[in-house]
């Protein structure tokens, strides 16, 4: 059952003033708790109860720049009017990194790996403990401090070069004149080598939640990219094809 200890404090060497928190939960008394116990603990917080309220301070304009004002989001999955999923997948197509960790009565193994392929970084079964939310709450902040870095002035993959901030891509010192659809596909790529991306992720990755066509479009993009990156692109060297799964860098 859910429940406060009273007697849980942690110290507050990790906290900081200005650590604040989003909790988008549609249950009363649960979102009362978890308010309840992240303010003990020292953090700001802000309540909503359902999707459309959630979607009212993402889509604020002050929320969609560097500025970002939450340093975690704490998740319900079932939500009225827009569920989690769809918040979470919103956020990470914003490509706002911020920590988020997902709330759901749902328990399976399937619902947890679906969670976090969306893009959440943690995943509390109901019923919880406070304890546990106030110690994954801390645990998901201190990491992504500790993760924070500038973004690179430069990516760099084999003889392929992206210049982020530039929207520039030399290929062999060339320079490769790519849509932005292509840039951004290839930029996904070199963020991450080695990962293997399947459509429906690249597909809401890149084209969004909303996009309405299916999966023949990444292919397309997909291989003009690779003519303009492949010395020979039917034997591509950069961007492989993982038969069954999606596609990768190298």
């Amino acid at each position: 059952m859910l429940s406060i200890e009273s007697s849980f404090s942690l110290s507050q060497t990790d906290m900081q003033p200005t650590n604040r928190v989003l909790v988008v939960e549609d249950e009363d008394l649960i979102r009362e708790m978890v308010v309840l116990a992240l303010k003990e603990e020292g953090y700001q917080i802000t309540a909503v109860a359902d999707g459309n309220q959630a979607l009212t301070i993402l889509h604020d304009p002050d929320t969609q720049n560097a500025d970002f004002p939450f340093d975690l989001v704490v998740l319900d999955l079932m939500l009225p009017h827009v569920n989690g999923l769809d918040l979470c997948r919103l956020l990470r197509h914003q490509g706002n990194h911020v920590p988020i960790l997902i709330l759901s009565a749902k328990s399976s193994e399937t619902d947890r790996v679906l969670g976090l392929e969306v893009g959440a970084d943690d995943y509390l079964t109901k019923p919880f403990s406070m304890r546990e939310l106030v110690a994954r709450t801390r645990a998901l902040i201190r990491r992504a401090r500790l993760n924070a870095t500038v973004e690179p002035a430069v990516l760099q993959f084999g003889h392929l070069t992206l210049y982020p901030q530039e929207c520039r891509v030399l290929v062999r010192g060339e320079e490769a004149n790519l849509s932005p659809k292509e840039f951004r596909l290839l930029e996904l790529f070199m963020t991450s080598p080695r990962r293997v991306w399947s459509r429906e992720q690249l597909l809401d990755r890149i084209w969004g939640i909303d996009f309405v066509g299916d999966s023949k479009t990444v292919d397309v993009h997909i291989r003009w990219l690779r003519e303009k990156l492949e010395r020979d692109p039917s034997h591509p060297e950069y961007i492989i094809t993982v038969r069954g799964f999606g596609y990768r860098l190298g």
